[in-house]
């Protein structure tokens, strides 16, 4: 599946599947819970960065001169929702050591379930980028929402959307506030509960990363 033919593209690969496993159960440590994250982010990334621009070098192997692919990994930026968004674009590093890192700082209001920035950071140049936002859980939609409107606001070339888990409807409100920008998860859980919860879901995932549960 690819993105051209949905706006949600669950990556189904069996060892995404198996670490999301992993990751959900109650009883895995916080050493290993933090391992997991990295690793799945890393092989999610494949299929995240399938349609990344490349360009024509040339290369001189052991035998010839030749024609290559390459990418220019420093037009790519990975945008971590703070806290644990970090964790998903450090994982994805490994696999694009040159990409740039930006920084959204949101938490959601208890009370009034209104998401509040705290912080932002992102390279410059945004508008010569294509930025992929990284962010465990799409669950309400709204700190989705307002990551990309305040990306949105330098123009970048393109925008991506990557969680872990998304529920129909985080997924809902994120495309009626932009349809364009697609979103990459490893599952669809069944639903949102009424504290905001995804289910079954995998828990708080800043609390289950940092051990701060």
């Amino acid at each position: 599946m690819s993105a051209a033919t949905s706006t949600v593209v669950v990556i189904d690969h069996p060892l995404v599947q198996h670490k999301l496993t992993l990751m959900r159960r109650k009883d895995t440590s916080t050493n290993d819970f933090r391992r997991l994250l990295t690793e799945i982010s890393t092989l999610m990334a494949y299929d995240v960065l399938r349609d990344i621009p490349m360009h024509d070098v040339t290369i001189e192997t052991p035998l010839e001169t030749t024609a290559a692919g390459e990418i220019d990994g420093k037009k790519l930026v990975f945008a971590a929702v703070l806290r644990a968004g970090a964790g998903i674009a450090d994982g994805m590093l490994n696999v694009v050591p040159g990409a740039r890192v930006g920084h959204i700082g949101l938490y959601r209001d208890p009370k009034t379930m209104v998401v509040v920035e705290y912080y932002f950071k992102m390279p410059s140049d945004l508008d010569e980028r294509d930025v992929v936002i990284v962010d465990p859980l799409l669950a309400t939609g709204f700190s989705a929402v307002a990551a990309v409107d305040r990306v949105k606001e330098y123009g970048p070339k393109s925008i991506k959307l990557v969680c872990l888990v998304a529920c129909p409807e985080g997924i809902e409100v994120l495309h009626d506030a932009h349809p364009e920008v697609p979103i990459y998860t490893a599952s669809v859980d069944r639903e949102l509960d009424e504290n905001g919860f995804i289910r079954p879901g995998l828990g708080d995932v800043g609390d289950r990363v940092f051990g701060t549960a």
